[in-house]
Formats: C-alpha cells, sequence, structure tokens
C-alpha cells in the first residue's frame, strides 16, 4: 500500500504529495481495538435515563391495607407492592452509565488502523487549505463539486474552525466538519469520503504518536 497522498487545491488540481510518516499505516493488527473502540464510542452515546419507579418510589401504599389476620385471604402490607395493580417495578431500568473505558495505546491503535484502511480503500482526500472567498453554502458547495464527491456523506477536517467555514457547510446536509483532535474512530469509518486539510491531517497524525 502507497503511503503517499496527492494534495489538491480547491479547484480539485493536484498541488503536492502527501508522504506518510513510517510507522502510521497499520494493516496487520488493530481489527479488536477498532471494534472496541465503535463499540466503546456507541455505548457512551447512549443517554441511559431509563427509569422506573419502585415500590419505594410509587405514592401512596403507607397504611396497610387490611389486617393481618382474620380475613382468609393473604396478608399484605402495602398497597403498592409489586403484584398490585399501580404498584412498583421490580428490577426495572434504573439512570446508569453505559460508558465503556479503552486504553490509550488501543485507541492509537484503531485510529492507525481505521485511518490505514481508509487510505487503502482510496477514500481519504488531502487540501492545501478550505479556503473560500464568503460564508456562502454554494461556495463551499462548489469546492465539494471540483473534488467530485459532492454526493457522497463527507467528513471534513480541520485544523481549527474558522467562521467562513463553519457558515458554509452549516447547511450541506452530507457534510460533518470536525476539527482534528475530535476525529475518533466511528466517525472515520462511518462517512464515504474524508477530507483533510494538510495542517490538520499533520495535528492528526501526531495524535497516533
Amino acid at each position: 500500500m502507497s503511503n503517499t497522498l496527492d494534495i489538491l487545491d480547491c479547484s480539485g488540481a493536484r498541488v503536492g504529495e502527501y508522504i506518510i510518516p513510517e510507522g502510521v499505516i497499520e494493516m496487520e493488527k488493530g481489527a479488536q481495538a477498532v471494534h472496541d473502540a465503535v463499540v466503546a464510542y456507541l455505548a457512551g452515546a447512549r443517554a441511559g435515563t431509563a427509569c422506573t419507579k419502585t415500590r419505594g418510589l410509587v405514592r401512596g401504599g403507607g397504611a396497610k391495607p387490611w389486617r393481618q389476620k382474620g380475613r382468609g385471604g393473604a396478608r399484605a402490607g402495602s398497597g403498592r407492592s409489586p403484584v398490585w395493580v399501580g404498584g412498583g417495578t421490580i428490577f426495572g431500568p434504573q439512570p446508569r452509565s453505559f460508558a465503556k473505558k479503552v486504553n490509550k495505546k488501543v485507541l492509537a491503535l484503531a485510529l492507525k488502523r481505521a485511518l490505514s484502511e481508509r487510505i487503502a480503500e482510496g477514500d481519504v482526500m488531502v487540501l492545501d487549505k478550505f479556503a473560500i472567498a464568503d460564508h456562502k453554502t454554494r461556495s463551499a458547495y462548489a469546492v465539494l463539486k471540483n473534488l467530485k464527491i459532492q454526493n457522497d456523506t463527507i467528513m471534513l477536517t480541520v485544523g481549527e474552525y474558522d467562521e467562513a467555514t463553519v457558515c458554509a457547510t452549516g447547511n450541506i446536509p452530507n457534510l460533518v466538519l470536525r476539527r482534528s483532535g475530535t476525529v475518533n474512530v466511528y466517525e472515520l469509518l462511518r462517512f464515504k469520503k474524508l477530507v483533510f486539510s494538510k495542517d490538520a491531517l499533520d495535528a492528526f497524525i501526531e495524535r497516533l504518536a
């Protein structure tokens, strides 16, 4: 697999070559690390807010419904027992965190493997810089059209947000704007095309060291 990528400008013309540093490409191991990282990301995104009332939380039930003995029926201590209609729930869900821990080295390996696979598939593009003259959505869309990816789902990664880029890309439904410091394994796999500005790819590769 080649460790070089073409650097394009916003018109789609080749203006240079980006050499991936040695040690970043990883295709022999890391499949399990990618799986673990994606599972942890999706688990962490769960709200975990499902909540049911136990018998101690249901309103009422303070008085004993009837005397303990002498009625010929079963004894009862509360009208909010789980076996009664309107009673509490047994072993129902309670608010909890679904977060899973992934070690830093495992996460770095997962990022390397995911990036390497996308490079091998030809889905990673490098721009010298994502520069538009105004805040117009059509200006950003014109760049995607020049790159011939306007119909794909796209993650555009920049070094830092700037007002023009945020405004111009905010209304493009198939594009998500990210900073290089926040890109995760799930997003590397989710989108059809990954577009990095050169400084963003430099910063992202530093995270893999």
